[in-house]
């Protein structure tokens, strides 16, 4: 009777331990990638779509490898330049992507992440080559992907500068519903002897700017709060895309406008000016009208001017710093490309 019970008792204890296997594999076949969340093969028909576009980016014939590939090769205008060095910027768009999500309106917001990249890149005088954008959402929907990398492909175009590459990625856990986030990483090129900066600065110089197209890519932490009870009313207004300005640089270039030093207008606003001045000058900074939604804006928070003009562009996108008698050139510029022009002042050591 001992006997034979043990061997009942083993022969249950070795069935319920091939049941528990069984149970065990069944449930390592039900979890894959897709079932955690992440659908490879959505990112690949994305990656699909946008090499089928058959338009040729800027600088084609300097394209060895661009888009699928683990990297893109470039080859480098060098021949050109004298001194030539390799200019790179890094930015996102902030929390303008919630706005995006809320929406589910992404057709500018591509444009927003070049813009946010090359404004910056042109500030010393350098010529855009090649962007790479990030993608990242808790779970790819090829509709809004496809319609943000449109609007970076066009605005790439727009800015004279290859899109070689990227990433998406899809992270579930870390996003959630719609949300998503979206990085750029633009390379350009200029002469080390011709570049923009403070050591080309002169007593007497003074600032122009040009206008901003609306918020563009700032403060939106402060606009969601601002807007937050009408925002259907402003939508429109807050997702206009950020303004290029590569085009108004490239026209000075062309027509030979002595450029000494140039300011994207992003976080902080005007407080960039100073950081293209020389180390403990100043400008007298002269008053410009501001567009209606930014004193909505101080009419609803109570900021001061002060404050407002450290917190939003408040109506000026990009500034270069030349002589004051160049004015007259500069006007017809920027009335051929849609941009008003303010003088802000002389700047003096």
């Amino acid at each position: 009777m001992f006997d034979g019970a043990i061997f009942m008792a083993r022969d249950k204890v070795q069935k319920t331990l091939k049941k528990v296997q069984n149970m065990t594999q069944e449930k390592v076949e039900a979890l894959n990638y897709r079932s955690a969340g992440v659908d490879v093969e959505a990112g690949d028909r994305l990656v699909d779509w946008l090499r089928a576009k058959k338009e040729p980016w800027p600088h084609q014939d300097q394209i060895v490898s661009g888009i699928g590939g683990f990297a893109s090769l470039f080859r480098l205008p060098l021949g050109e330049m004298s001194q030539p060095c390799l200019v790179t910027c890094t930015d996102g768009v902030g929390t303008k992507v919630k706005l995006a999500a809320e929406s589910g309106n992404y057709q500018g917001l591509g444009q927003d992440l070049v813009a946010m990249c090359v404004n910056d890149l042109i500030c010393s005088g350098a010529k855009p080559l090649l962007f790479l954008d990030y993608y990242a959402t808790g779970r790819l929907d090829l509709t809004a992907a496809q319609a943000f990398l449109a609007s970076v492909s066009q605005a790439c175009r727009d800015a004279d500068c290859a899109l070689v590459g990227g990433e998406t990625a899809e992270m579930p856990g870390v996003y959630q519903g719609n949300d998503f986030d979206c990085a750029g990483f633009a390379v350009g090129l200029v002469d080390e002897a011709k570049a923009w900066g403070a050591h080309r600065v002169q007593a007497g110089d003074r600032v122009f700017a040009f206008s901003s197209s609306g918020f563009h890519s700032n403060g939106y932490s402060l606009l969601r709060r601002v807007f937050a009870e009408d925002l259907p009313h402003w939508q429109e207004e807050l997702l206009k895309p950020t303004a290029l300005y590569v085009n108004l640089v490239k026209r000075l270039q062309t027509q030979a406008v002595e450029i000494h030093a140039a300011a994207h207008i992003t976080g902080g606003g005007i407080d960039n000016i100073p950081r293209v001045l020389p180390e403990g000058w100043q400008w007298n900074r002269r008053d410009w009208p501001w567009p209606s939604p930014f004193r909505e804006v101080q009419r609803r928070t109570g900021l001061s001017d002060e404050e407002m003009m450290k917190t939003l562009n408040c109506g000026i996108g990009f500034c270069v710093i030349t002589r004051p008698q160049l004015s007259q050139t500069l006007e017809p510029i920027a009335k051929a490309l849609g941009f008003h022009l303010f003088d802000l002042g002389e700047v003096q050591p």
